[in-house]
């Protein structure tokens, strides 16, 4: 599987013409960010679904905290109906950053997202829904039903060994924010300890590298687009993946504090050349079709995520002609 993210910080005519391009250029699915501080993804969505044909589109990932899960589903219900049957649920904790701005940075952790997404999917196969958890639910139900019904995939977002091997016991896929191959290695193993107790009938599981990408003929420029991507995800990174790196905790928490007040150009300037290396496949075609085949050995599929590269339509395609032979 071959996936790209595209971010709603762009005029939502220009998203939508990325999205049509990249199905053109062969791409399997689009997810959209959810973030509060950029355009609505549900709107972008809608509209690229009007857009294009083929393509799966989903969040990527929408959290449960900002929305409540029995209303998420609905979104993510009528965007299967609007697209004839084209939805995938990305689902996940949420970035702490910016979580942190709506109060909820404690609201975090795997069981509101293993409720939430149980929750969508017995709301899509017709079910009315009693919940008492993380959320309250009673007697709430879809007054419709999408053309998947429940079979809409659910592709978890997480990096942490608990939520990677709750995604592989109960979801279809999982998004794994990692770039590297030892960080998708040590994915796999989780991935694999989940899949031990996985029901036979929930079918196929994929890992998928959600993969930062910055690609250009111009390796300078291309790792230069990667700053701002790398700072977000060097500020959420997990002790253990930064030790893994070798990258400073200190170093990652003051990108942090950076990326919490708005002082983002702040936050990018404090990027390292060893945090871009960890934390993105950056570079030319041939040096993002390296390190991709390297990502291929231990995972299924892959998404082309954010920044792209330094020229957004160009990168569209170049990374599709460096990574698509992998995946």
């Amino acid at each position: 599987m071959l996936g790209i993210e595209l971010t709603p910080e762009h005029e939502l005519h220009r998203l939508v013409d990325l999205g049509v391009r990249a199905e053109e250029a062969g791409y399997d699915a689009v997810y959209s960010t959810c973030h509060y501080n950029n355009r609505d993804p549900w709107a972008f969505l809608s509209r690229l679904a009007a857009a294009t044909d083929s393509v799966r589109l989903g969040p990527g990932v929408a959290n449960p905290y900002e929305t409540h899960p029995v209303t998420l589903a609905s979104k993510v219900a009528t965007l299967d109906e609007t697209s004839d049957g084209r939805a995938v649920f990305g689902l996940g904790p949420g970035d702490p950053s910016t979580l942190a701005n709506l109060g909820l940075e404690d609201e975090r952790g795997l069981r509101p997202v293993l409720e939430a997404f149980k929750t969508a999917q017995k709301l899509w196969a017709g079910e009315r829904v009693d919940h008492e958890g993380t959320f309250d639910a009673a007697d709430a139900g879809l007054n419709y039903e999408p053309p998947q019904g429940a079979e809409i995939p659910v592709h978890v977002g997480g990096e942490g060994p608990h939520m990677c091997r709750m995604a592989a016991k109960h979801a279809d896929g999982l998004l794994y924010n990692g770039s590297h191959p030892k960080d998708l290695a040590w994915a796999r193993e989780q991935v694999d300890d989940g899949l031990e107790d996985r029901p036979d009938e929930r079918g196929e599981f994929d890992l998928i590298a959600y993969a930062a990408v910055s690609v250009a003929e111009d390796e300078a420029a291309a790792r230069e687009a990667a700053r701002p991507p790398v700072a977000f995800i060097a500020a959420g990174a997990a002790p253990p993946v930064l030790k893994r790196h070798g990258i400073d905790p200190d170093a990652a928490s003051e990108i942090g504090e950076s990326v919490s007040a708005g002082e983002f150009s702040a936050a990018f300037e404090r990027v390292t050349p060893a945090m871009i290396d960890a934390f993105c496949m950056a570079g030319t075609p041939e040096a993002v079709g390296e390190r991709a085949a390297a990502v291929a050995e231990h995972a299924d599929g892959l998404v082309v995520g954010s920044p792209l590269g330094p020229d957004i339509e160009a990168a569209v395609d170049l990374a599709a002609e460096a990574v698509g032979d992998h995946f």
